[in-house]
């Protein structure tokens, strides 16, 4: 793939950005981080609310319709944070159009479109990308320096829970009954994508979806088990947890830890907090290591910082690393969030239906 300023020695350009929906995902999260990125410049918006854009982005240039700006010569970036089943549409018109693309996950409905997608970026020459922000969180970075170092030796058993306590089901598209909606492809991608960065694909897929709070239509409660022969995986996600549950619970032959709060930076940015600001993404919140013998004892967490995944996809276009999120990662994740549907409505385990070449990459 041929990309701008492959040389080393040219000095990397501006990437100019194009944000596609400006609803909670755009405006919260999109952004603040696109906007604390010195190697990119967010300078148009695709919203039907242009007093609510430019209230916050004055100089952003604002669309009605996606076509007009995905005509614009000067957007290379489109970035697309809009409802689930929008994601491979939009997609689909900016690649051909010639833009690099970072979709908001999930990446698509199904792993057939997510394939259809890579196969297109790939003819294009551009860069496709889908927004795990979450390996940059500080509670996973945490763990994931502690299995690294073999603080609790070989994992046998690894939990990751995004609960939240919301017991009134809300007028919103994610909670809607739509392709799509509900916790699993809101929040599953997530745990998901974690899971895998610390240990690969699975063998099988178990999953129980449900709806829990008196008038949900979508799935809001999600319980998927990945086995990695006789090592457990166990991703959990509930809208009726008020409490008493722990971020990431991992067991292994040297010993546990556990990290009860979750990464603050969505609490950051819902607060006004700019991306880089003191603080930013600090977590006061420690890991607890248990051995069995001694007492309990801290470790410190990373502080996290979404903002490496944009500063990755500006090194990316201008050449100069690789993408922070390569398709054939986004495609896995896809395969792993489609068997757990799948599991759930059999009542049963199911194995990834990825190609061997797939699997390889």
């Amino acid at each position: 793939m041929a990309l701008a300023n492959s040389n080393p020695n040219t000095p990397a350009r501006q990437v100019r950005v194009g944000l596609i929906g400006y609803g909670f995902s755009g405006k919260t999260f999109h952004a603040p981080l696109i906007g604390a990125v010195p190697g990119l410049s967010l300078c148009a918006v695709v919203s039907r609310d242009a007093a609510k854009v430019n209230a916050d982005l004055p100089d952003a240039v604002v669309y009605a319709d996606p076509a007009a700006m995905l005509t614009a010569d000067d957007i290379d970036l489109v970035v697309i944070a809009t409802p689930n089943d929008t994601h491979a549409p939009l997609a689909r018109a900016a690649i051909e159009a010639g833009k690099h693309v970072v979709i908001d996950k999930p990446f698509t409905l199904d792993l057939a479109e997510a394939r259809a997608l890579v196969a297109l970026a790939e003819h294009r020459g551009v860069i496709l990308s889908v927004f795990h922000n979450r390996r940059w969180d500080s509670d996973f970075l945490g763990v994931r320096r502690a299995i690294e170092d073999g603080l609790i030796g070989t994992v046998s058993h690894f939990e990751s829970h995004f609960d939240r306590f919301r017991p009134a089901v809300r007028d919103r598209w994610r909670e809607h009954d739509v392709a799509g909606g509900g916790i699993w492809f809101d929040l599953g991608p997530h745990l998901v994508d974690q899971a895998v960065q610390l240990f690969g694909l699975p063998d099988r897929v178990q999953a129980s979806l449900a709806k829990q709070r008196s008038g949900a239509v979508a799935d809001d409660w999600a319980h998927v088990v990945l086995s990695y022969g006789e090592r457990r995986v166990v991703l959990h996600a509930g809208m009726l947890v008020g409490g008493g549950t722990h971020r990431f619970t991992v067991h292994g032959d040297a010993g546990s830890i556990v990290k009860h709060a979750i990464d603050r930076q969505e609490a950051q940015l819902l607060a006004g907090m700019v991306p880089g600001a003191p603080g930013w993404g600090d977590d006061p919140d420690p890991l607890v290591f248990y051995d069995g013998t001694a007492p309990p004892r801290e470790v410190a967490t990373l502080p996290g910082d979404q903002r490496r995944y944009y500063s990755g996809i500006a090194d990316a276009i201008n050449g100069t690393a690789a993408n922070p999120v390569p398709p054939i990662e986004a495609l896995w994740v896809m395969a792993i969030v489609e068997a757990a549907v799948q599991s759930s409505l059999a009542q049963a385990s199911v194995a990834l239906s990825l190609t061997d070449e797939e699997r390889r990459a």
